[in-house]
């Protein structure tokens, strides 16, 4: 375990008033691009300035990632007319006049980012708990073992073999409880002699996070053949998640074997006044930060090329899953594959031929850098990412759920239900905050586009604010919630999120034409009417400006306080506006190919999503 490296504490240690720094300089090494910013101190308010990009140079000739960031940096620099590297290729610190910056901080995805491989003894329970450890420090979990996973042993042996994950994080058992089933997961992993990615310099790190009593048993087992690090249980009883522990020692393993053997991670290590964090990790730090601050329920989505990944806070509870086969380059042809063309069918609002879309998709998977040279290009890349972005969310509901093997007290009414088994923790109702982020929201031709691709993907109900990070600035931010949190929240606010507006949808599936809810606005926006079944009605509500709002639904319609029940609430605009959103929940559309065109046609038109044709 590392225990050189600076943490936040040693950061805010060498400045006492964290509100004397003056000037920040974070970036973000991508996979192939390294992102910088400036966040200075204007007027006593915290904004971003300035932004630069360079390639990323951890491959060959270069093979050192510490010269991409140089050229960013110099490149923000130049823009800014601050000086802040010096004749040796040094990041210059502390801030002088026109000179440096007063600290420095990095997140990373270079390399593939972090990968892992997560055992536990009950796929459902020890196991689950894992994998939600790993995910919330900003891993892709490559494979998930377990005892009853019904695979041979020795199938999870040759498993184990193929992979070369990063990292293994083994749990299972509660503290006190059994230890024979871990142990007998160790057992497996001990003859695979798992390789890190990196190559054989060294030992594979391995995270033991289960039953207490069970340690010396596993580190018998395991020997001299991994890295050993003891961390406390993820699941010490079954009502209980202590997730914290575990993803603490994934960040400073991450920074100890993965950074520390990529070409210049080390510099760069030795460079940060904050351990490097990666990238989706950065993400998610900064979701959470705004969810507690705000005291509010969130929901964020970053798509890539190759993955999307989505996050969410309810009620405090963090939760991130990656969904590694959807993305819209490198993985466009799993979407494809997995929604069918007949879903994505139904957003592309003109004719065409089926062979053409099909080979579209196999053109963006072999030429990924492209974008859409047409308008109908355009709605087709936007149909598939209203469904990637749809799968990914469904598969974040079926992980973020209760903790399974909690006895949880039941009415007479939960007796004769349906569900069993663990129950989703998100609400589609209970989100205050959607936010946005990928190349395909972030930089859609019209923000009413980006508004509507998350309205339809997510379909969120009630009351809902709507919200895109303008330059992917989220990484760069969650990062520096660890050094100074009022910072990254100042420019969190003011800088990184563009807010689209607001969606009011009733729940309930209404009929088409079906009176559904009555709204009356007042104040910045004097307006009222009669939302009906099927219809999408646009209100104009600008940055910045609010009013309030009083919703009476229809019978059997909710839009917050229970069906039927009358909601007053104060209303944010955006540059959208406010979308009423009267199709009902879940979405419908007509199974005639003709019909189904015309009706996406007629709500596009309503939010003038696309220019008119001719």
């Amino acid at each position: 375990m590392p225990t050189d490296q600076p943490g936040p504490l040693s950061v805010l240690s060498q400045f006492p008033d964290p509100d004397s720094l003056q000037v920040i300089l974070a970036t973000d090494c991508g996979s192939t691009t390294t992102k910088a910013i400036l966040i200075e101190k204007i007027d006593g308010v915290y904004r971003q300035t300035y932004r630069g990009e360079a390639p990323t140079t951890v491959e060959e000739p270069t093979a050192d990632v510490t010269m991409g960031v140089v050229n960013a940096a110099t490149e923000v620099g130049e823009l800014a007319g601050r000086r802040l590297i010096d004749e040796h290729g040094q990041i210059i610190r502390p801030a002088r006049g026109n000179e440096g910056c007063d600290v420095y901080i990095s997140t990373s995805s270079a390399g593939g980012g972090l990968q892992m491989l997560v055992a536990g003894v009950v796929r459902q329970m020890t196991a689950a708990s894992a994998e939600r450890a790993a995910l919330g420090a900003g891993a892709i979990v490559m494979e998930t073992l377990a005892s009853n996973d019904k695979r041979k042993p020795f199938e999870q042996i040759q498993r184990i073999r193929e992979l070369r994950p990063d990292m293994i994080l083994l749990a299972g058992g509660t503290d006190g409880g059994t230890k024979s089933h871990v142990v007998q997961l160790a057992e497996l992993i001990a003859p695979a002699k798992p390789q890190p990615r990196f190559g054989g310099q060294y030992k594979m790190p391995l995270i033991f996070a289960g039953n207490k009593e069970a340690a010396s048993l596993v580190t018998e087992v395991l020997g001299q053949d991994v890295e050993l690090s003891i961390v406390p249980n993820v699941r010490p009883v079954l009502e209980r998640e202590e997730l914290g522990p575990a993803r603490d020692c994934v960040h400073d393993l991450f920074l100890e074997h993965v950074m520390a053997h990529a070409p210049g991670y080390d510099k760069l290590i030795a460079w940060a006044d904050a351990p490097i964090m990666p990238t989706p990790g950065a993400v998610g730090d900064i979701l959470k930060t705004i969810a507690e601050r705000q005291g509010i329920n969130a929901v964020g989505v970053d798509i890539g090329g190759a993955t999307t990944d989505v996050f969410s806070v309810f009620g405090g509870v963090f939760n991130r899953t990656v969904s590694a086969n959807l993305g819209m380059s490198y993985s466009i042809s799993n979407v494809l594959a997995e929604a069918t063309l007949p879903k994505i069918l139904r957003w592309v609002p003109y004719d065409c031929d089926e062979r053409e879309l099909r080979n579209r998709v196999k053109n963006k998977m072999i030429r990924p850098t492209t974008i859409p040279q047409t308008l109908d290009a355009l709605m087709f890349e936007q149909a598939v990412a209203r469904e990637a972005l749809r799968l990914s969310y469904l598969q974040h509901q079926q992980f973020a759920t209760t903790l399974v093997g909690v006895q949880q007290q039941r009415s007479i009414g939960d007796a004769f239900g349906q569900q069993t088994g663990p129950r989703s923790i998100v609400d589609n109702m209970a989100v205050d905050l959607l936010v946005g982020s990928g190349g395909v929201l972030s930089h859609a031709p019209r923000m009413e586009q980006t508004a509507m691709m998350l309205i339809d993907a997510f379909e969120p109900e009630g009351i809902t604010r709507l919200a895109k990070d303008s330059i992917f600035m989220m990484p760069h931010l969650g990062v520096l919630a660890s050094v100074h949190p009022r910072a990254a929240m100042e420019v969190f606010e003011r800088d990184c999120l563009v807010y689209l507006g607001t969606c009011i949808a009733p729940k309930g599936r209404p009929k088409p034409g079906q009176p559904i809810c009555r709204y009356t606005f007042e104040g910045e926006l004097r307006e009222s009417g009669e939302l009906r079944g099927g219809e999408i009605v646009r209100l104009r509500l600008d940055v910045g400006q609010t009013a309030e709002v009083i919703l009476q639904p229809a019978r059997g319609f909710d839009v917050g306080s229970g069906p039927g029940k009358m909601r007053s609430a104060t209303i944010h605009g955006g540059t959208v506006g406010v979308v009423l959103d009267g199709r009902g929940r879940s979405l419908e559309f007509p199974i005639d190919r003709a019909s189904c065109r015309e009706l996406v046609v007629k709500w596009n038109r309503s939010v003038e999503m696309y220019p008119e044709k001719g």
